[in-house]
């Protein structure tokens, strides 16, 4: 199996060849658990023109939470960009839309389990996985949480927009380290926010100068 290495030129050339393969009406959707986390369930959709939608639903909080910001339950549609989407319906279509064993069986530490599913006009198929030994598939699940942790990132942001502000410092710092070092990817997911955060006078300038930062990264 032929090893990835992903640039944003390759990427893009990716995004067309995978976007004709896999037809007009193909989605992939991952949908992950991990019951020690919060949100332990989460799901994310991918249509071949990058539209999508995320749904995950919070638990409920134990004493002494270990978050001191939790992000709400989102349930949106979101907009990634072509050279993501195209990654990962080529993906899809060089491991036959999922129609193989994804899981290593493999005894190592539990990392949540990654449920990939196609479907389209050209075949069907899912995976279920905690670590693939394929180093595509395991990228893409890690790519995936990724994204979702961006997608909660938004939400939490928004959250603190309406009751706290002051605490929006931390969080954006948090949020440049994690796009900077991979955690958070598709920071074009949480646009909408970043641009109220970078246009809002009433926010620490800090918060402004990286809200202004992200949305460069993200191609704004």
């Amino acid at each position: 199996m032929r090893h990835f290495i992903l640039t944003m030129a390759g990427l893009l050339v990716i995004s067309g060849s995978a976007a004709a393969s896999a037809g007009q009406n193909a989605v992939v959707q991952v949908d992950f658990t991990n019951e020690q986390l919060n949100p332990s369930h989460w799901t994310l959709t991918v249509h071949t023109d990058g539209s999508g939608h995320f749904a995950s639903q919070m638990n409920n909080t134990p004493e002494g939470g270990a978050q001191p910001v939790d992000a709400p339950s989102v349930d949106r549609d979101v907009q990634l960009s072509a050279a993501f989407t195209g990654h990962v319906f080529e993906v899809a279509r060089l491991h036959h839309m999922f129609n193989e064993s994804c899981e290593s069986r493999l005894k190592v530490a539990f990392e949540g389990w990654k449920k990939f599913s196609y479907t389209g006009t050209d075949g069907a198929g899912s995976c279920t996985f905690n670590y693939s030994k394929d180093k595509e598939i395991e990228a893409l699940g890690g790519s995936f949480e990724a994204v979702a942790e961006t997608i909660l990132e938004g939400a939490r942001l928004e959250k603190l927009l309406q009751h706290d502000r002051l605490g929006l410092d931390k969080e954006m710092e948090y949020l440049v380290d994690a796009a900077g070092d991979g955690r958070a990817m598709e920071i074009c997911t949480i646009r909408p926010i970043l641009v109220r955060l970078a246009d809002d006078d009433q926010v620490l300038e800090r918060v402004r100068k990286r809200a202004r930062q992200l949305l460069a990264q993200a191609g704004t």
